[in-house]
C-alpha cells in the first residue's frame, strides 16, 4: 500500500534534515542529488521546513553562483538549546549545545560528598544554569532536553535513577530537582558506560561495530553491551555491572552492596594504584580514574621509550649484512620486557583478560573496546596485551580496541542522547 502524501511528505523531510545534519548546510540542487528526489518535491520540502523555522539560508555556494539556486539551507541550530550532565561521585560535568551538537560552554563543580543531599543538588542545578547562561541569553530558559550520565542502575521501565549502595544520595534527586527548574525540558538519566558505548559506536572506537561490548576502566570498572545495534539494559537495567562478578584473585567474594571482592577488585583505579606501586612504579595522586591513567600512561610511555632506545641501538650495532636491513625490521619486541612498566602492564593486562573472557564466552561480541581514562592511556600498547591473551585463554574470535574518547565519552554520550531525543521530536510531522 503507498504512502499518502501527507506521510511521504514527512518522510522526505525527515530525509532532509538527517543529511543536513550530517553533511551540514546544503542546496537544494545538493538536497535533490542526495535525496534522489524530483526537483519540484525537493522545492516542497525546503519552503516547508523554511516555514516552520526548521532550517533557515546560512549562505551561498559558490564564489561565482548567486540567486536561489546557490543558497545553502542549514538547520536552525538556535532552534533549541540542549544540556549535557557527567554526573560523578565528587561532582558534575556539565555542557550546553546547540540542536546540531556544537558546544557552546562547559562548566566543570566538584561537589563534598559530606555538604549534605540539599546542598549538592542545588550545586549540581547552578552548574547547569551557569552553563546555560554562559551559552547565551536564552539557553536556559529554551533548554528543551537534558541528557544526565550517572552511575548506578536506571530502572528500564521508569528510567529513574536506582538506589545503589555507595553514590551519594544527591544522584537520586538531581533529575526532580532538574525537572522543577526547568519543567518544560524532556530530562533524560542513562547509565554511564552505557552512555560511554554509544559515543564510542557513533563517533569513537566502535564505528564499524554493530556488536561489541564496552569494558569501562575509570574510578570503577563496568560494562555494556551492544549487540546487532542494541544497547542491552537487562532485565533489571544491570547488564554490564562486571564489578561484581566473581574472578580470581582477590581473596573473598562480592556482596550484594560490595563488589570488593569482584572483578573492581582488580581493576578499579584503587587495584591499578596498588598493582603499580607493587612493580616499582610512582603513583602519585588520589586512587581515581584520572589517577590510575596517569599510571597507566607513562608506563606505556617508558615501555615506547624503551624500544625506541632498542631500535636505535640496534640500528648503530648492525655490522656487515645486518647494516643494510631497513631499521623497521630489527626485531625490538623484547625491548624494555624486563623493565618494571612492562612487567606491570603485563600484570594488568592478565587481569583485564580475566574479565574480557568471561564476556566473550557469555556473549561472543567479536569485539572488546576498553574504555575509560585508563582504557585511552593504555591505547594499542595495553590492548594488544589483552588481546593476546585473551586469544589464549577463549577460543573464539574477539578482536581488543582501546577506547578512542576516554573519560569525555560519558558527556559525549549524553549530548548525543538527548540531540536525539530533540531532533525526534522537533523533527517529527
Amino acid at each position: 500500500m503507498p504512502a499518502s502524501p501527507s506521510t511521504a511528505r514527512a518522510i522526505n523531510d525527515r530525509l532532509a534534515l538527517r543529511l543536513l545534519q550530517q553533511e551540514g548546510p546544503l542546496t537544494a540542487g545538493q538536497l535533490k542529488q542526495l535525496t534522489g528526489l524530483s526537483r519540484p518535491t525537493v522545492s516542497d520540502l525546503v519552503e516547508r521546513l523554511t516555514v516552520s523555522g526548521l532550517i533557515r539560508v546560512v549562505g551561498e555556494s559558490g564564489e561565482q553562483r548567486r540567486g536561489p539556486n546557490a543558497r545553502l539551507y542549514g538547520i536552525a541550530a538556535d532552534r533549541a538549546h540542549l544540556a549535557a550532565l557527567d554526573v560523578r561521585t565528587g561532582g558534575v560535568l556539565v555542557l550546553v549545545s546547540d540542536l546540531v551538537g556544537r558546544v557552546l560552554a562547559e562548566v566543570a563543580v566538584p561537589i563534598d560528598a559530606g555538604s549534605g543531599t540539599g546542598p549538592a543538588v542545588d550545586q549540581a542545578v547552578a552548574a547547569v544554569e551557569e552553563a546555560a547562561r554562559k551559552a547565551g541569553p536564552d539557553a536556559w530558559a529554551g533548554l528543551h532536553t537534558v541528557g544526565i550520565g550517572a552511575p548506578g542502575l536506571v530502572d528500564p521501565a521508569t528510567g529513574d535513577l536506582r538506589d545503589s549502595s555507595g553514590l551519594p544520595a544527591w544522584h537520586r534527586s538531581l533529575v526532580a530537582a532538574l525537572q522543577r527548574r526547568l519543567p518544560k525540558a524532556r530530562i533524560t538519566v542513562e547509565n554511564e558506560t552505557n552512555l560511554a558505548a554509544l559515543a564510542e559506536q557513533r563517533e569513537g572506537a566502535a564505528r564499524d561495530r554493530d556488536t561489541f561490548v564496552l569494558l569501562w576502566l575509570g574510578h570503577g570498572v563496568g560494562a555494556a553491551v551492544v549487540l546487532d545495534g542494541r544497547l542491552r539494559r537487562g532485565a533489571s537495567g544491570g547488564t554490564g555491572e562486571i564489578g561484581f562478578l566473581p574472578v580470581p584473585g582477590t581473596g573473598s567474594l562480592p556482596s550484594a552492596t560490595d563488589c570488593d571482592g569482584g572483578f573492581h577488585a582488580l581493576a578499579g583505579a584503587a587495584a591499578i594504584g596498588a598493582l603499580a606501586r607493587h612493580h616499582g612504579l610512582a603513583v602519585g595522586g588520589p586512587p581515581d580514574g584520572p589517577g590510575a591513567a596517569r599510571v597507566v600512561a607513562e608506563a606505556v610511555a617508558g615501555v615506547e621509550a624503551d624500544k625506541a632506545s632498542a631500535a636505535a641501538g640496534a640500528e648503530e650495532s648492525a655490522v656487515g649484512g645486518e647494516r643494510d636491513r631497513p631499521a623497521a625490521e630489527v626485531d625490538t619486541a623484547g625491548a624494555g620486557a624486563g623493565s618494571p612498566a612492562a612487567r606491570f602492564l603485563d600484570a594488568l593486562a592478565d587481569r583485564l583478560a580475566i574479565g574480557a573472557a568471561a564476556v566473550t564466552a557469555i556473549l561472543d561480541p567479536g569485539c572488546v573496546v576498553l574504555g575509560g581514562e585508563v582504557g585511552q592511556a593504555g591505547g594499542e600498547v595495553l590492548a594488544a596485551r589483552v588481546g593476546a591473551r585473551l586469544s589464549r585463554m577463549s577460543p573464539l574470535a574477539t578482536e581488543v580496541r582501546a577506547g578512542a574518547l576516554g573519560g569525555a565519552a560519558v558527556l559525549r554520550g549524553a549530548l548525543l542522547t538527548a540531540r536525539d531525543r530533540a531532533q525526534d521530536e522537533l523533527f517529527a510531522p
